[in-house]
């Protein structure tokens, strides 16, 4: 672990963190914005867009009402 403390700091792992949250939500964004585009303007059902949206917005407040009883 100390061959890696020259170029992994709190930093780098603060930027790795919000970066990672960024694309989560962008990615469920994203996912939820290409179901209604379908579903309004094609009026197909997409399941797996809407499916991936809900994931990720269960996981992401599921973690987030986590950290708040454990910190």
């Amino acid at each position: 672990m100390m061959f890696f403390s020259k170029w992994v700091d709190e930093r780098f792992l603060t930027h790795r963190l919000r970066s990672t949250s960024i694309a989560g939500v962008s990615g469920g964004v994203l996912a939820v914005a290409i179901f209604e585009y379908r579903l309004l303007f094609q009026h197909v059902w997409s399941w797996d867009l809407l499916a991936v949206g809900i994931t990720i917005a269960v996981v992401k407040l599921a973690l987030m009402t986590w950290y708040s009883f454990t910190d």
